[in-house]
């Protein structure tokens, strides 16, 4: 799809999430059905060791974000978790005090309040986001409650990449893409903040009234969506390696492997993948589910991008930087 195409599906789609925005920031009616009635209060346990009831201590009388993860996913849930460690950025210190994170782990009997806390420390999660386990039924429980629960017959994730908004207070609650845009999702976060109150929403940082993000290829979307919340071009780590001069160093068919299926080589034990996971943390690269023709227009953008900044210079600093990781 040539680049015009992409920048008015974007457009369109970013006119319908302010639609989405007008029709659930209405009013809410007080004493609705969504509180104590409804909503569990079985016992979690954080990151940290401490206990909280569900209702009682996590949802009532606040605003929350919650999502479902496993520490050991190959696949949507490092790109969930650094998503929204992107959004809790936007959204600074309200983070704990305005609005609450919970990722509440599905595979209880391997994330354990120490793994969730190894988990937490590798993606820069900060202050206000818990990262909770149970008993494998009460979790069951609460995902259905929050219609959050996946099948796993239908998923090999065994939940949905969704993202459960909600005021308690209000009764209003609404799901979207974990993985969306992080300045949409930090507005969307901040209006349900405000909602019920008398002021207006805070000012999110970096963010404005939804508008068209601006990309001229498929592989410079795919690059913004897929790769940018562990991966920069020319601006140095993050969760994952920069990748300025990463075509020029690497073997064509290994980086369309490493894109396509990252768990693959791992477990083939391939050198260099496992290099750079035991450097970068041991956070799962993951399997976007990228066909050849999506890999292709992303690696085109990484060498346009390499070739549009000092070729040569970048390309020789950017090998050196990798060839650390061997």
């Amino acid at each position: 799809m040539h680049g015009k195409s992409w920048a008015r599906m974007i457009s369109v789609a970013t006119a319908m999430a302010a639609a989405v925005l007008s029709f659930y920031f209405q009013p809410a009616i007080a004493g609705g059905r969504w509180g104590a009635d409804y909503f569990p209060n079985v016992e979690l346990t954080d990151q940290y060791g401490n206990k909280h009831h569900f209702y009682d201590d996590l949802l009532k009388g606040k605003t929350v974000a919650l999502e479902l993860i496993y520490t050991h996913c190959v696949d949507a849930c490092p790109l969930e978790t650094a998503r929204l460690v992107q959004v809790q950025k936007m959204l600074g210190d309200r983070v704990g005090k305005d609005v609450h994170f919970y990722s509440i782990s599905i595979d209880p009997k391997r994330d354990t309040p120490p793994v969730l806390k190894d988990y937490a420390e590798k993606y820069h999660v900060g202050p206000g986001w818990l990262f909770l386990t149970g008993k494998r039924e009460d979790i069951d429980l609460v995902a259905r409650k929050l219609g959050l629960y996946y099948d796993p017959a239908f998923n090999r994730d065994g939940h949905s990449v969704d993202l459960m908004i909600g005021n308690e207070p209000t009764g209003q609650w609404m799901k979207n893409n974990a993985t969306d845009n992080p300045k949409f999702l930090a507005t969307l976060i901040s209006q349900y903040m405000s909602i019920g109150q008398k002021r207006q929403p805070e000012a999110v940082k970096g963010t404005s009234e939804p508008r068209p993000i601006n990309v001229t290829s498929r592989g410079q979307y795919l690059f913004a969506t897929r790769c940018a919340p562990c991966h920069t071009i020319g601006q140095g780590d993050a969760i994952g390696p920069d990748l300025l001069g990463v075509t020029n160093v690497r073997d064509r068919k290994w980086l369309e492997r490493i894109i396509a299926v990252p768990e693959e080589l791992l477990a083939e034990k391939d050198p260099l993948a496992t290099a750079l996971f035991k450097k970068y943390k041991e956070v799962r690269m993951p399997n976007l589910e990228m066909g050849g023709e999506a890999v292709n227009d992303l690696i085109i953008y990484l060498k346009e991008r390499t070739d549009a900044t000092r070729p040569v210079a970048a390309g020789n600093a950017a090998g050196n930087k990798l060839e650390q990781s061997q």
